[in-house]
């Protein structure tokens, strides 16, 4: 199963952006919010699924060992034992994925045509490529970018500490 999965991180998603607009046209799900959500959650499974893997098989064997000899099922190891243990490489996989996520442009541009739905970065995009005649383009367009990326900025400030430990977590053997 890992194998298949693993075919999600493997393949460019720009390769599947066309065919997704064609099967979405006959199901209706162009113009949506769905029409975003849904590729985005497959993606993120699959890399979700390669990232928290590498972290999960590294877990100290002894600990699962102790689980079991207490009496705990492979559900209580997994809630009580390694997913505290794993919470760095989680908040980790949710930024990650966040930021990946806010600034997909390519999927949100080709899928969603109409203005009133689309995402931040296209509609920076939009924004940005307009001609108008006000001096103060440039200005206009650069808090835009400002506001555009300020989630992504709030969110690393939030949980930078937990970012970083996911990262190192696993780099220094003892």
């Amino acid at each position: 199963m890992f194998a298949f999965l693993l075919i999600g991180v493997v393949v460019p998603w720009e390769a599947t952006v066309y065919p997704l607009y064609y099967e979405y046209q006959l199901v209706g799900l162009l113009d949506t919010y769905w029409a975003v959500i849904l590729p985005q959650v497959g993606l993120s499974v699959a890399f979700g699924t390669f990232w928290l893997r590498g972290f999960f098989r590294s877990a100290p064997r002894q600990l699962i060992d102790a689980g079991r000899v207490d009496g705990a099922n492979s559900w209580t190891i997994l809630w009580r034992i390694l997913v505290p243990l794993g919470r760095p490489a989680i908040v980790t996989l949710a930024i990650l994925l966040f930021v990946f996520t806010w600034n997909d442009y390519l999927l949100a541009l080709v899928l969603i045509q109409d203005e009133n739905t689309w995402t931040a970065p296209v509609a920076l995009g939009s924004f940005a490529g307009r001609q108008y005649d006000t001096p103060d383009l440039r200005e206009i367009t650069a808090a835009a970018s400002v506001l555009v990326a300020l989630p992504i900025v709030l969110v690393y400030i939030a949980l930078q500490r937990q970012f970083m430990r996911g990262l190192t977590t696993g780099a220094v053997k003892e």
